[in-house]
């Protein structure tokens, strides 16, 4: 059977870990593709714009991964970031995409005109990404993940300021993984 996602050779491992928590996306069509530079971003996942209006069976998506992470001044190759953190990222952009999943053709349009719109919106995507992430029992990694950028003594404070902003914080992550781990 021909694989439905498409992914780089040098991230092909870490990918397929991630994916290993999301049995619902086995079926679903999802290139990685690595990209020169992505605005504030390191990762970014998006339907492909020719299938957001094909049934939700039939959508496919792209995961947009910069291929440099700066860090201060300095510029890291993207591939070079460790593997745990490498597939805590990948996790949190296949919340996005189970999110997309659940949406109807019209939410997600309206999803994304949102996305560009608010900022609170923002908020709302990124938290559910990181949800649906731990959800899948990825905690460790989506935890790993945030620890990584908040504690990186050389990470710009422009760009952890956006993750505190933006994202679920290690407490939040590890008070659903303690929920999670409660229900039987």
């Amino acid at each position: 059977m021909e694989s439905k996602h498409k992914i780089p050779q040098l991230i092909k491992q870490e990918v397929k870990t991630a994916l290993n928590y999301f049995p619902s996306l086995k079926d679903v069509t999802i290139e990685f593709k690595f990209k020169k530079n992505i605005k504030k971003s390191t990762m970014q996942a998006q339907p492909k714009f020719s299938s957001i209006f094909k049934p939700r069976n039939q959508r496919s998506y792209v995961i947009l991964i910069s291929e440099t992470f700066k860090i201060s001044d300095k510029t890291f190759l993207t591939k070079n970031i460790p593997t745990e953190i490498l597939i805590g990222w990948i996790g949190h952009e296949l919340g996005h995409i189970l999110d997309y999943q659940n949406r109807s053709n019209i939410n997600l349009i309206w999803f994304g005109i949102k996305y560009l719109l608010s900022e609170n919106h923002i908020v709302e995507a990124e938290r559910a990404a990181d949800t649906y992430a731990v959800q899948h029992g990825m905690g460790d990694y989506i935890l790993k993940t945030k620890n990584f950028i908040l504690n990186h003594a050389n990470i710009t404070p422009i760009y952890k300021a956006r993750i505190k902003k933006y994202y679920l914080s290690p407490e939040e992550i590890m008070e659903l993984v303690n929920i999670k781990e409660a229900v039987p």
